[in-house]
């Protein structure tokens, strides 16, 4: 098997009250990133903490913590979230002035979905979808063939994979993608399940729909600790890479974003995998040259 992928979504929602060790600031992402690179990430995921500005100033902002971690790191891979215009509309236009700017992976969420809280009664409460049309999607595309971005694919439900693979098996896929398995527990992302349960048999459901497909596949735990479950040592098992961070982290602690990969490696060692380096990660997921 290849060398284990860790990538590490170090922010996202999660916010310092929740867990004060998550970054915010671009200087705190910079460390953050760093560390965790250090630790043995190959990837690094992060938000960024001005919602609704323009693209242009999205940009800057990626740029401001981005830069002094590929001055020190020139082979860390980093990539952003998607782009949310001022209405809420989500985009992905960002990625051709990050792609300019020598960036190598671009992401791409390649469905909808339902993302809410839990009511009084713990029904799932809100109005908020998630909305990636067939026509957002593979404009996403196009953006990262045309930048020379890999694509880090969200797989939130079973028709996010569908979709991918539908691309996928018409010749149209960005080279470079890594699709990432979104199990959630009952707490999902914002409060409300969503997708299927972190279960032995949730993964066998999506490794049915990824037969023939050679595209390299990372599992993740939203709401949850991925370390902590036996889903991580059967992903390993079969040949999958991990997704850590706190962004998704769901547990009854506040670690540190490094305290997370660390666990991670250490499990990859349990397992008997070595565990990748980022030129090491470029090279499994066949990024495109820069």
């Amino acid at each position: 098997m290849d060398p284990v992928i860790i990538e590490c979504a170090i922010n996202g929602v999660t916010s310092k009250a929740a867990n004060p060790h998550v970054p915010v600031e671009p200087s705190e992402i910079t460390a953050d990133a760093l560390a965790c690179i250090e630790a043995g990430a190959a990837i690094i995921h992060n938000h960024i903490d001005l919602p609704g500005v323009s693209v242009e100033r999205a940009v800057e902002r990626y740029l401001d913590a981005w830069r002094p971690v590929l001055a020190a790191r020139p082979d860390a891979l980093l990539y952003p979230t998607i782009h949310f215009d001022a209405d809420g509309s989500c985009s992905y236009e960002h990625l051709i002035a990050l792609a300019a700017a020598g960036m190598r992976i671009g992401i791409t969420d390649p469905g909808s979905v339902n993302l809410g809280i839990r009511d009084a009664d713990g029904l799932p409460s809100g109005d908020f979808v998630y909305r990636n049309s067939f026509e957002v999607i593979g404009r996403a595309f196009d953006i990262s063939r045309d930048g020379g971005l890999g694509p880090s694919l969200a797989i939130y439900e079973p028709g996010f994979l569908r979709a991918t693979l539908a691309w996928w098996r018409a010749g149209r896929l960005p080279p470079g993608a890594m699709i990432k398995l979104y199990f959630s527990t009952e707490r999902g992302y914002l409060g409300a399940p969503f997708g299927l349960p972190p279960t032995e048999r949730a993964l066998d459901a999506y490794l049915e729909l990824l037969e023939g497909c050679d595209i390299p596949w990372a599992v993740s735990i939203v709401g949850g600790d991925l370390c902590a479950n036996r889903l991580a040592e059967l992903a390993l098992e079969r040949g999958g890479n991990l997704h850590v961070g706190l962004e998704f982290y769901g547990g009854d602690r506040t670690p540190t974003n490094v305290d997370l990969v660390s666990e991670a490696v250490a499990l990859c060692q349990r397992v008997g995998r070595p565990v990748a380096t980022p030129d090491q990660a470029a090279q499994i997921l066949r990024l495109p040259r820069r």
